[in-house]
């Protein structure tokens, strides 16, 4: 994670072509897993799968900038993040966010966010698109259009992991602790592959 505002600009600059103030893209992925002995519907998800939940942010190189790995499948990608440290963080001004600026052409401060889907509740750094359908043109479909641009990042980031390392490809036969420390080593292998 940066560990102040300078360096999460230099994120901001990746994103800023296409949607200004963006300082990562968060989603959540479903690592599959057996299910568990004794943990009945725990791990099981909307998918009909059993699973842990990898939430991650992501920057416009397709790096890992933070990654919560473990929490049980049932559970949706917003109350993952309501759970995670990162939240915590966000909540407490604990992530040396930059302060909020004027968006290009405007006078008005926006904060810095993180570009998310639907599933998360809109707040002060959590960005997500307007729900529903839009006349094509329109500021909300163009804005949506946008931020799907920019966030589709980490949906391809988790396909770079799972292509590269393929143990995430079919469901995992250990317990849901050695399958977080496996996901976690992928995370940081990608990270110095990204970097190589």
């Amino acid at each position: 994670m940066p560990c102040n505002a300078d360096e999460w600009l230099e994120i901001e600059k990746g994103f800023s072509n296409n949607f200004p103030h963006a300082i990562g893209s968060i989603d959540g992925e479903h690592v599959v897993i057996f299910n568990p002995p004794h943990s009945g519907s725990d791990y099981f998800n909307y998918k009909k799968t059993f699973s842990i939940v990898l939430l991650a942010v992501v920057n416009s190189k397709y790096q890992f900038i933070f990654a919560g790995i473990g929490s049980q499948g049932r559970i949706s990608d917003g109350g993952v993040l309501r759970n995670s440290v990162l939240w915590d963080n966000i909540c407490d001004n604990k992530l040396n966010l930059p302060t909020a600026r004027p968006s290009p052409g405007s006078d008005i401060p926006v904060p810095y966010v993180f570009l998310g889907d639907g599933a998360f509740a809109l707040s002060t750094h959590i960005m997500k698109p307007f729900p529903g359908d839009h006349e094509y043109g329109s500021a909300k479909r163009i804005f949506n259009d946008r931020l799907s641009r920019s966030r589709i990042i980490v949906e391809n980031t988790f396909g770079i992991l799972s292509a590269r390392f393929r143990v995430f490809r079919k469901p995992i036969a250990i317990t849901p602790e050695k399958v977080t420390l496996i996901t976690m080593t992928s995370i940081l292998l990608h990270n110095f592959l990204m970097n190589s």
